[in-house]
């Protein structure tokens, strides 16, 4: 069987994906921090019948990381599919974050995926095959406001495939790269993340479910695209900041500000997950199933922009067609 392997993969995106891989016949390979959180996803994931492994490591840590790739191949074989997902975020504004709490979201949220990256390389490079999915989010190209530690580090991940995409078509590797792009998705992220506002947060509406996210992410394996761009919210962040950024600016100061935010408090002293993990949250789904969409559309822009063109292309013909027959 195909052997995926999916860093933070014990919640949200990362949990929905691994299971979604395994239920397609994958065996699948997961890192994450919590023990606890790693016992529960593998015993799931070996219930659709398939080969399962988790490994303890905290993506920040290269060492850490190199001792469990080694291990997964050493358990499991190969590796063809490689998704880094692992996150974590601060919630507050800029002023209000510590040096310390900035670096670990980087850390994590960033140097994690470079760190998973490297990793992935030295065992597909060695089978001269591979696909490494990086998951991104419509952030990498329109930031809010609130979340610039984890805005940053999404724009960084996408600044470093870039690179390493053109590395790769220039050694002629057959290791395909991939970056797929999320809309908001309802995770436990909410409820372990660090929080410095008055109140609880929440995702920025509209809010999908990570099966459907998964969904998109397999099919990304699939086809390979350079980019997909999940939800329509992300296709409109995005080219939405091509055209009107100074617009973007000023709504997000407002829209983005406030629909982070419940009515609810924040807890005085809630325990969160930037340095240590916050048991009893490692599921899938978050609480706000009663909003969130169970389908989601995906998009490579790069197909759907030649359809434009050619389309565009075909209008203009026609164009100057009819109006060189009218000068006849």
């Amino acid at each position: 069987m195909p052997l995926v392997v999916v860093t933070g993969g014990t919640a949200g995106v990362g949990r929905a994906t691994a299971l979604c891989f395994a239920q397609h016949g994958y065996d699948v390979a997961v890192i994450a921090r919590s023990q606890q959180g790693l016992t529960a996803t593998i015993k799931e994931i070996e219930s659709t019948g398939v080969r399962a492994l988790g490994m303890s490591a905290d993506v920040a840590d290269t060492g850490q990381m190199e001792d469990a790739a080694t291990q997964i191949v050493n358990t499991l074989g190969p590796v063809h599919v490689w998704i880094n997902a692992a996150m974590c975020t601060v919630i507050s504004p800029f002023t209000e974050m510590s040096p310390q709490e900035y670096q670990r979201v980087t850390d994590v949220t960033y140097h994690g995926v470079i760190n998973g990256t490297r990793e992935a390389l030295k065992i597909m490079s060695a089978q001269n095959k591979g696909h490494i999915i990086q998951i991104g989010s419509a952030l990498a190209y329109r930031s809010i406001p609130l979340q610039s530690a984890y805005c940053g580090a999404k724009a960084a991940i996408r600044g470093f495939t870039d690179a390493l995409r053109s590395e790769l078509i220039h050694s002629k590797s057959t290791i395909r790269l991939t970056m797929v792009h999320l809309p908001a998705v309802n995770t436990p992220q909410f409820e372990w993340s660090r929080n410095k506002l008055p109140r609880t947060t929440r995702p920025v509406a509209p809010v999908y479910q990570p099966e459907a996210i998964a969904e998109a992410i397999y099919k990304a394996s699939l086809l390979a695209p350079r980019e997909l761009w999940v939800g329509i919210s992300t296709v409109q962040s995005i080219l939405g900041n091509m055209f009107f950024p100074g617009w973007l600016d000023k709504l997000m100061s407002q829209k983005a500000w406030g629909g982070q935010m419940q009515s609810e408090p924040h807890p005085i002293n809630e325990d969160d997950n930037l340095y240590t993990p916050v048991e009893g949250h490692h599921t899938s789904k978050g609480k706000f199933s009663g909003e969130a969409k169970d389908s989601v559309i995906a998009i490579d822009p790069a197909r759907t922009g030649k359809v434009a063109l050619t389309m565009f292309s075909a209008v203009f013909c026609a164009l100057l067609w009819r109006k060189s027959g009218r000068k006849k």
